[in-house]
């Protein structure tokens, strides 16, 4: 069974996610610690529960979402995996910082990439890939069917959508993605977005004004 510990980090209010099973095996998603008591915060509660970090992956790679990344990566000698066409927001992330006023530690670069519909396994869990673009190239969720939740990541909020107005966004194309990857999932599956509560595919199904705007056929 996987136990999922999130964390919220830097001014931009990141969940970031640490998932591990009884194995103590652990992975990393969206480590968006900025600062030395973040990221203090997450190695004392990785090194508490004495966990293995095994791997590190972002749900996309706006430079909210990656500002741990290297400190993620050199403090465990674990890689980075993200999807293929994430390259160019993730190496133009330090340059969209500076536009907000931040000095970003440069992200390392990924060791491999993910793809829709791969399985990332981790000590006796694994979790799917669904490759979501609409709010920025390369973005992905990750499924748990066994567990049943899905880290959207920036895709799906409690009564929202994504931004579809940065660089790379597509309105027609988030709508799309949450149409045929996530609004699909069973109606009981927990929502574990990029930023902000919790929620079920199936409340949004129901409430979220976005889907109840654009996904008529539900």
């Amino acid at each position: 069974m996987i136990i999922l510990k999130n964390f919220v980090f830097n001014p931009f209010q990141v969940n970031t996610y640490v998932l591990y099973d009884e194995t103590k095996k652990c992975i990393i998603v969206d480590p968006a610690c900025m600062d030395e008591i973040e990221k203090n915060e997450l190695s004392q509660f990785i090194e508490t529960h004495n966990l293995l970090p095994l791997k590190l992956f972002n749900t996309h790679t706006h430079f909210d979402h990656i500002a741990g990344n290297r400190f993620v990566a050199e403090k465990y000698q674990i890689n980075l995996e993200v999807h293929k066409d994430s390259l160019n927001i993730l190496h133009s992330a330090r340059a969209s910082a500076e536009i907000f006023g931040f000095d970003l530690i440069e992200s390392v670069e990924p060791s491999a990439f993910i793809n829709d519909g791969d399985i990332i396994k981790f000590g006796n869990s694994e979790l799917e890939v669904l490759y979501t673009p609409g709010h920025v190239d390369g973005s992905v969720c990750f499924y748990s069917k066994n567990d049943n939740f899905v880290i959207s990541g920036d895709v799906l909020f409690n009564l929202s959508i994504g931004r579809s107005d940065l660089p790379t966004g597509n309105h027609k194309f988030l709508i799309e993605s949450i149409k045929s990857k996530l609004v699909v999932l069973p109606g009981n599956t927990i929502v574990y977005p990029g930023h902000g509560l919790f929620t079920t595919i199936g409340y949004e199904i129901e409430n979220n004004p976005f889907l109840l705007k654009n996904l008529k056929n539900i």
